[in-house]
């Protein structure tokens, strides 16, 4: 069993707290001049032309314009590897003038808690301040605009309470709201950058919470 980092911001780190957040979709990086192999089939959209999974679990499926295969691993594991979280933190020092080092951690996806002297970025945590604890469960590959209604609620989106249809939305104060979990998982990729409308392959990794502030 393999253990990494991922980075998560604080909606989806509040969402995965929840329950409410199973998956996470991260754009696959292709090796320059290969793509996905249609050995099935020409239609490149449809995973089950992209050949199938190598025999240690990574999936593979590329060539380039020889037609030379190559191994491409998902690089956050296979199932039951493990994902250690990122996300924006700092130390709290009680309100005694000493050094931030000498308090506790705290965590700014937190909505009740005290401020630290200054917050820290997900970037820069390290393992032994991290307090949530993923099991990988299934990976796969697709194209972004694939995802299914309830995929898309799956990353983490809610339903709420506005008074229009409009009531998707991935974080609370979103007040722009979507009319489906796709329209908001939309917003959600693009608030990190993303380009929806290039439609790249993406690792689709499921997951489940092993250790948490619930669960020890």
């Amino acid at each position: 069993m393999a253990e990494r980092p991922i980075l998560f911001n604080g909606a989806m780190v509040r969402a995965i707290l929840t329950g409410a957040k199973t998956q996470t979709r991260r754009a696959v990086k292709m090796p320059e001049g290969f793509d996905f192999i249609a050995g099935n089939g020409d239609d490149l959209d449809d995973p089950s032309n992209w050949g199938g999974e190598h025999e240690d679990g990574q999936w593979w499926a590329l060539a380039d314009g020889d037609g030379v295969d190559q191994v491409l691993p998902c690089p956050f594991g296979v199932p039951g590897d493990r994902l250690w979280v990122r996300e924006t933190w700092g130390i709290w020092d009680q309100g005694f003038d000493t050094s931030e080092e000498s308090g506790f951690t705290i965590y700014r996806a937190d909505t009740e808690r005290p401020e630290p002297r200054r917050w820290r970025p997900s970037i820069h945590m390290p393992r032994e301040a991290c307090r949530l604890v993923l099991e990988i469960t299934a990976v796969h590959v697709e194209r972004l605009q694939t995802i299914s209604a309830a995929d898309a609620e799956a990353e983490g989106l809610r339903k709420f309470p506005f008074e229009d249809a409009l009531a998707w939305a991935w974080k609370d104060g979103d007040r722009t709201g979507h009319a489906s979990p796709t329209g908001a998982f939309r917003a959600l990729w693009e608030s990190t950058g993303g380009d929806w409308c290039a439609n790249p392959f993406v690792w689709v990794v499921g997951f489940s919470v092993v250790e948490g502030p619930c669960n020890g």
